[in-house]
């Protein structure tokens, strides 16, 4: 079976993680968050006090992104990937809100894009490998075999962002949640480097009124029809 790319860009809190998890269980395939990355770049600026207050000097952040090394351990009780800065399993502390109201921040520099830009490619170069983000079918890998955008109702998705942290032990307001994901929608889509946009080959999954099964036999069906996977695999049942 030939293996392929495939690219999950969206907005904020689409589910595209849960979809690219899995998918790429079905298909075996790697899986890499690469929001979680930003999100790694951004805590470690959170810990070393660069960033206070939402402000930080680009340079104190440039500064450190040698020192930065991100990698991903299996967790087997999750049955995903969790993210290791320089080590330290960090999954936890970088779903914060604290992380999230600065992410998109940090993400928009050049120097921080263009670092995790090398490391996303280097991760996709033998095929076989899910990502989601917000550039991946634009940017990161264009000639990806399928892309997806993902994108739901603003109501549906605060809800789901306010379920999960809560179900974390985070304890936030609907309103805060509503106000960070307009906030990261906007951020993102009008950034200078690479900004959130559909590609024009992409496949667009709202999913305000789907299930997660159903999402996962949507895609892979689109799969199927490339004809690239055994029409037994492409059913979730």
């Amino acid at each position: 079976m030939t293996k392929i790319t495939i690219a999950i860009d969206g907005y904020s809190s689409c589910g595209k993680s849960t979809l690219a998890r899995s998918l790429a269980a079905k298909l075996g395939y790697h899986y890499v968050d690469s929001g979680a990355m930003y999100r790694a770049v951004t805590y470690e600026c959170l810990r070393r006090g660069i960033i206070k207050e939402g402000r930080f000097l680009k340079e104190e952040v440039v500064k450190i992104l040698d020192g930065i090394h991100l990698s991903f351990i299996y967790n087997a009780a999750s049955k995903a990937s969790d993210t290791c800065l320089n080590g330290e399993n960090v999954e936890k502390e970088i779903r914060q809100m604290d992380v999230s109201r600065n992410v998109s921040h940090i993400s928009v520099l050049k120097e921080v894009r263009e670092m995790m830009a090398g490391i996303q490619r280097a991760m996709g170069k033998g095929k076989g490998v899910v990502m989601d983000g917000r550039d991946i079918g634009t940017n990161i890998f264009p000639d990806a075999e399928l892309k997806i955008f993902m994108t739901a109702d603003t109501e549906i998705r605060t809800q789901r962002r306010v379920d999960e942290l809560t179900a974390k032990g985070n304890h936030v307001s609907v309103d805060e949640v509503k106000k960070n994901l307009l906030s990261r929608d906007y951020e993102d889509s009008h950034r200078e480097e690479n900004p959130l946009r559909k590609a024009d080959d992409a496949i667009v999954l709202d999913n305000s009124d789907l299930s997660r099964e159903e999402q996962l036999e949507f895609v892979l069906k689109l799969v199927e029809e490339l004809k690239l996977l055994p029409p037994a695999a492409a059913s979730c049942r």
